[in-house]
């Protein structure tokens, strides 16, 4: 086989992996909808509803906050995740675009938090972060938080808090088969909401 040929062939391997791989194609097993069942019943709210085959809306009991709900999945080999993402939109005072990652510091222990600009202006990323710690019940509610991605953009005079908790997700096995849902503890779930109304709080004033 000429080295033309090679190449073309391990492309060709390369693409059909990737395609059978790709984060767009449902993976086998996967039952849309069902991991977002787990969930409802895991925060025990008085409103949550479906508002599609993978998404919900749900709205703590006070009222004060309302967030999108999205399921999603992650295949690795013979089993995939599914994840769900935690949505929240907030008008902005401000034009331009941005885009944001928070995450723990600390390689052992968790010390503070840390914004990540991966978009914008530097000055923004400098003004969320001293907003975030200089609100005290934001602090603390992000520290004991176990979420996986915390991610927040601005763009169109909208804030649009991403926030994937390593709780309220399930895990599909094919062999051996079983399926486990993660659950969101009481304490857990005290913090997420925490943390959600903090945010909101913090980027209508930014």
């Amino acid at each position: 086989m000429s080295q033309g040929n090679l190449s073309a062939s391990l492309t060709n391997v390369l693409r059909r992996l990737s395609e059978l791989f790709s984060a767009h194609r449902a993976p086998v097993g996967y039952r849309p909808g069902v991991t977002l069942e787990h969930l409802r019943r895991n925060l025990g709210l008085a409103r949550f509803e479906m508002s599609g085959p993978v998404m919900a809306m749900a709205v703590t009991d006070d009222g004060c906050l309302q967030v999108e709900i999205v399921e999603g999945t992650e295949s690795q080999l013979l089993m995939h995740l599914v994840m769900t993402e935690f949505v929240l939109r907030v008008p902005a005072s401000r034009e331009g675009t941005a885009r944001v990652e928070l995450h723990h510091g600390g390689a052992v222990r968790r010390q503070g938090i840390r914004c990540r600009l991966k978009e914008g202006d530097n000055q923004l990323s400098a003004r969320l972060k001293t907003a975030i710690e200089g609100d005290p019940a934001l602090y603390q509610a992000l520290m004991p938080l176990d979420f996986k991605r915390l991610r927040i953009d601005l763009q169109d005079h909208q804030w649009c808090v991403r926030l994937e908790h390593m709780g309220g997700s399930e895990v599909v096995n094919r062999m051996p088969a079983f399926r486990r849902y993660i659950a969101l503890s009481r304490e857990q779930r005290i913090a997420l909401w925490a943390v959600l109304s903090g945010l909101q709080r913090v980027l209508g004033t930014l």
